[in-house]
């Protein structure tokens, strides 16, 4: 997984369109305390308004209290939301793997605009990380050349807990309580949020998600 380059949201997927700088905390240090509570889902009501689609891309569905992105193809991104319409948000959300090569990448999207603008929080079961704009197709690694290695995510099919604040210009990817990444960009100023999952070269990645919680500042 040397090769993070900025281009690895080229391949949009098929079926979102249709449906849907490392600094770790110092010692005491932990997140923000979050606010009010906007939007919450832990997935065991089917019908909480996520998309429930199967094609041959990916599927994504409830799965036994949890939400699950499949992604059938390679180098493809799918991404799914609860419709919702928010600016400056807190997302956190548990996700692990269960089954693909960990040489993937799955997180949490904000201020998410029609079917292909957003930003992105991602991490992979490697190891990397890294925080993107969608703008029209067009995707753009923020802060970074390359996704970045970091020692705080937990590899394989381990827990991990992603957090993302989208405040004013600020964007902050947090991972087991631990800042890997903060930015800016002021393009994007309201929208949805959601989840998204997404392969390389070899297809296969299945994510799981879990407690999926939106924060007011």
């Amino acid at each position: 997984m040397n090769l993070r380059i900025a281009h690895w949201f080229l391949a949009l997927s098929a079926l979102a369109l249709a449906s849907l700088a490392c600094q770790t905390l110092l010692p005491g240090e932990s997140e923000k305390q979050s606010g009010d509570i906007m939007f919450q889902d832990d997935f065991t009501d089917p019908g909480s308004g996520w998309n429930r689609v199967s094609s041959t891309t990916g599927d994504t569905e409830y799965d036994d209290g949890a939400y699950r992105i499949y992604v059938k193809e390679a180098n493809t991104d799918i991404w799914s939301r609860p419709g919702q319409h928010l600016s400056d948000t807190i997302i956190e959300v548990e996700a692990f793997k269960v089954g693909g090569e960990r040489d993937n990448r799955f997180g949490v999207i904000c201020r998410a605009t029609g079917t292909d603008s957003f930003y992105t929080f991602i991490i992979s079961s490697d190891g990397y990380y890294g925080i993107g704009k969608v703008e029209d197709q067009n995707y753009e690694l923020l802060g970074a050349e390359a996704l970045l290695p970091s020692e705080d995510i937990q590899k394989g099919s381990a827990l991990n807990h992603i957090r993302a604040e989208c405040i004013g210009e600020t964007l902050k990817l947090y991972v087991n309580g631990h800042r890997l990444a903060e930015v800016r960009d002021s393009k994007l100023a309201a929208g949805d949020v959601g989840l998204i999952a997404g392969t390389y070269d070899v297809p296969g990645t299945d994510i799981r998600f879990d407690n999926f919680v939106v924060f007011k500042p």
